[in-house]
């Protein structure tokens, strides 16, 4: 895998990180704890309130099948991959789904400010 697009993948997996912990943290507030890892698991797979997540998820996967395969490291690929990333990272005032919730992720927590803050600087 390229330095450039290895770097931002490990960026991106923090923030992935980060972000799930605050997701945790405020599903457990409105629902109550989580009662084990499996069924936390469940949540961040089936349930709406993590449903946000996934484009991101989506994207680290997608650098992870790039990483396993080198015919999909082409300059143009590993551009497109940063452009997405760019595009899903850059949070406006408005929108919907990812956006709107990440936005409120960074308003609300400060560990994902700084993971957002080390993802960008491999952009």
């Amino acid at each position: 895998m390229s330095q450039k697009l290895s770097e931002l993948r490990h960026a991106l997996l923090e923030l992935h990180k980060a972000l799930v912990e605050s997701e945790r943290a405020a599903y457990e507030a409105a629902n109550g704890r989580i009662q084990s890892p499996n069924h936390f698991l469940q949540l961040l797979t089936n349930d709406p309130w993590f449903e946000w997540l996934r484009e991101l998820s989506q994207l680290i996967v997608v650098m992870d099948e790039a990483e396993d395969d080198e015919e999909l490291l082409t300059d143009s690929n590993v551009d497109a991959m940063v452009a997405a990333v760019r595009k899903l990272l850059t949070a406006s005032g408005s929108g919907e789904g990812f956006n709107k919730r990440y936005i409120l992720a960074l308003q609300g927590n400060p560990e994902v400010v700084l993971a957002h803050a080390k993802a960008l600087e491999f952009l």
